[in-house]
């Protein structure tokens, strides 16, 4: 793999204008897509194959009030008033007049039909449906509704707006996101220690970054897209494509400070260094296309748009990179006596002083053990919250305080119960498709819900299209996010077979909340299973990498901790609420549903991709020395520096997300932050040293029969250095031929 890459970094440096143009002109063209064949971004929650989405796919073609959308116009009395008052009756039925002539809604319910009054007389919820999913509804139609409601306001109501059409809001690129690019270029220009080197360093990152986007939404018309799957890929494509970007460059900058010729130091550089990045990002796709294997539809999706940007970063760093350090020649180098010139020559560092990372690195492994129960002990600790670790999809209880859809839902709480945020659909079906059979067999079911534990309310059952349908809705008095109201699905669920009896009727629960609980129930199952092959690939493909037998055990422990620690503090500070108004986290409550599998996912690559760098160097050190302690340290001088400065970026770009006020978005990034953070600092750059000082010799073992079974992937290039020395010696072998030859040339006198 790296001669391959050796030669195709060689030919886009030479060929710099034509890959650039390609580049280009690609970018060109999906933009051109996307403003063409623009398609909706698909925020729809489902799980095929389950019962609730059966049931939800069965409405939709009977019932499509019931199935689609729904907004809630809340509306509470003045002080010392009822809502019942004429006055305010007469604002709330103008208000439902406008309502329903709103674009594209079903039906409207008034107070008076539902009995949507709460049991003090102050509060009444209207109730908008739409015959669509959220992703369908259109942004002027929930302007309507908020215009209707805000109109009633004028008659002394207080209004807010609430209900499933609120949901993730897509794609953001704010002054948050801008300012943690410029913090990633200010890292750049620190460890590079030039302007024009982190330019050049950013330039084919954000390229890359914008093609992936692009390609991802060019897609929308034909693939079911959700917005948070955009975002992720936003976030991913961001963080690693610079992050790969600088260690090719940081590799050719280091070769041209030693006196190596342009062309050749770059095409080292994406032999070497560009066969590690392929590795990386290889690991990254790996884990983010096995989130399709789960089964969940929005999950595939968003596994698969992420792992397209780390591909689409992949192959920019090692064709971009090249072609633009063609550009650039020898206007790379360090210029002489510069702090980057004296670390690229020297063996340790700026004048002899030994680097931060030696130095580091030397303190790590002063007393091993020590450091290894020490970080050990820490990451344990923090990883203990994640015992009481609880799964759901947001909602909008989850949404910012001062938003309307967060007002409608707590005043639903106050005033109702929580469980009027959360109903429940249950689908009642009758062999015998007659109305009133069926009819009969609703009520009776309706009665038989009635008796189960945290049941709030039954409404009257409703009927459908078709003669032997009817839907009963249930409120529950727990809310939606709620382990009560998950048990009170299963225990509906349990009375099928007795229900069946009785009355000859079959049910069936769904609603968003069900669907909620289902899919977060899928998630959790797959939890485990995700990660024992996560944990059995990094274990595999780091003992062909290394040829040891330590190294893959202990980057899978230390893999572990680090999930461990993060999703700790996760459920510290999202499910439990510590910190949460000094962080601007709007409630607690239980965690993304499927964050930890995102986690699991992004974290094993980058933990492969820092492993990868910081351990191949301490080898080669190894097989030149035989040292096993000092070739820890001498490995670490320059990869560190390295590995830190990624680490860094990596945590500003995810942090730059985390002010988002989206449920979705927000717990992921700081999750991605943090376990960037704990993974490269107080696992490889700490945990790593000290357990390779302990092992000694032992790091680099590995059985002959193993590893003559093992495949070779020359990550490090070896192949590639022995190729090059080879050439060079036939080269000088070749020179002195000819020089000889001319020494027993015949001289001839005039």
């Amino acid at each position: 793999m790296a001669v391959l890459l050796h030669r195709l970094g060689l030919s886009a440096y030479r060929h710099r204008k034509l890959v650039l143009g390609i580049w280009l002109f690609v970018l060109a063209s999906l933009i051109a897509c996307v403003s063409v064949f623009s398609g909706k971004l698909d925020d729809r929650f489902s799980v095929p194959g389950t019962e609730s989405q059966r049931a939800l796919d069965s409405l939709s073609k009977t019932l499509p009030e019931a199935s689609g959308a729904n907004a809630q116009i809340v509306f509470t009395a003045p002080e010392g008033h009822r809502i019942t008052e004429a006055p305010y009756a007469a604002t709330i039925s103008r208000t439902v007049t406008a309502a329903e002539k709103a674009p594209q809604v079903s039906a409207v319910a008034a107070p008076r039909a539902t009995g949507a009054v709460s049991a003090d007389g102050t509060t009444a919820i209207v109730q908008v449906q739409y015959p669509v999913q959220n992703a369908e509804v259109r942004t002027s139609s929930v302007d309507a509704i908020e215009d209707a409601a805000e109109a009633a306001e004028a008659d002394g109501l207080k209004t807010s707006v609430g209900g499933s059409v609120y949901s993730s809001k897509g794609v953001h690129v704010g002054p948050a996101e801008i300012i943690g690019v410029a913090v990633a270029l200010l890292v750049l220009v620190v460890t590079f220690g030039s302007l024009l080197a982190a330019g050049m360093a950013l330039l084919p990152a954000l390229i890359g970054v914008a093609v992936g986007l692009t390609g991802l939404l060019a897609l929308a018309p034909a693939v079911s897209i959700s917005s948070t799957a955009v975002t992720l890929a936003l976030m991913l494509g961001l963080a690693v494509g610079i992050d790969y970007v600088l260690f090719i460059l940081s590799r050719h900058r280091q070769q041209l400070a030693r006196g190596a010729d342009p062309k050749e130091s770059i095409a080292l550089a994406t032999g070497t260094a560009g066969s590690a990045v392929v590795f990386a990002g290889t690991t990254v796709i790996i884990a983010l296309a096995a989130l399709s294997v789960i089964g969940i539809p929005f999950l595939t999706t968003m596994g698969l748009g992420a792992a397209g940007a780390v591909l689409i970063a992949v192959l920019a760093a090692i064709t971009l990179v090249p072609a633009v350090a063609g550009f650039a020649g020898s206007r790379l180098t360090p210029k002489p006596g510069s702090r980057a010139a004296k670390r690229a020559a020297d063996t340790e560092g700026d004048g002899g002083r030994p680097t931060m990372g030696a130095r580091w690195t030397k303190l790590a492994i002063a007393k091993p053990l020590l450091t290894v129960l020490a970080v050990a002990g820490i990451l344990v600790t923090l990883a203990l919250p994640a015992t009481d670790l609880r799964l759901a999809l947001p909602d909008n209880g989850s949404a910012p305080h001062a938003s309307t859809e967060r007002k409608a839902y707590d005043t639903i709480s106050d005033k109702f119960g929580d469980g009027f945020n959360g109903p429940l659909l249950v689908l009642a079906e009758t062999k015998n498709g007659t109305s009133a059979a069926s009819s009969q067999a609703g009520a009776q079911v309706a009665e038989k819900l009635r008796t189960l534990k945290d049941v709030q309310a039954v409404l009257p059952p409703q009927p459908t299209s078709d003669p032997a349908q009817s839907v009963i809705t249930v409120f529950p008095k727990s809310g939606p996010d709620s382990v009560r109201t998950d048990q009170l699905v299963r225990d509906i669920r349990a009375t099928d077979a007795d229900i069946r009896e009785t009355t000859g009727a079959t049910i069936a629960v769904t609603g968003t909340t069900a669907v909620n609980i289902d899919i977060s129930t899928r998630l959790s199952d797959s939890l485990l299973p995700f990660v024992g092959i996560v944990v059995g690939l990094s274990l595999l493909l780091l003992m062909i990498v290394f040829r040891s037998l330590v190294i893959p055990v202990k980057a899978a422990v230390g893999f572990l901790l680090s999930v461990g620690a993060s999703l700790g503090l996760v459920v510290a500070v999202f499910q439990w609420g510590w910190l949460a108004d000094v962080l601007g986290v709007p409630s607690s409550g239980p965690v993304v549903s499927f964050l930890p599998i995102i986690l699991i996912g992004v974290l094993f690559g980058l933990a492969m991709d820092y492993e990868v760098f910081m351990v191949s160097g301490m080898r080669e050190e190894w097989a030149h020395t035989g040292r096993a302690r000092q070739s820890v340290v001498d490995g670490a001088r320059h990869s560190a520096r390295v590995v830190t400065a990624a680490a860094l970026i990596m945590f500003t770009v995810f942090a730059g997300f985390f002010p988002l006020d989206d449920a979705l978005i927000k717990p992921i990034a700081f999750a991605l932050a943090v376990g960037v953070a704990i993974d490269a600092f107080a696992v490889r750059m700490t945990l790593v040293p000290a357990v390779l000082a302990l092992a000694g010799r032992g790091a680099w073992w590995l059985p002959a029969w193993l590893d003559r079974v093992l495949p070779d992937l020359d990550i490090e290039g070896t192949s590639l250095q022995k190729a090059t020395s080879a050439d060079d010696t036939e080269a000088k072998e070749a020179e002195g031929a000819m020089e000889a030859e001319g020494a027993k040339e015949p001289q001839t006198i005039s």
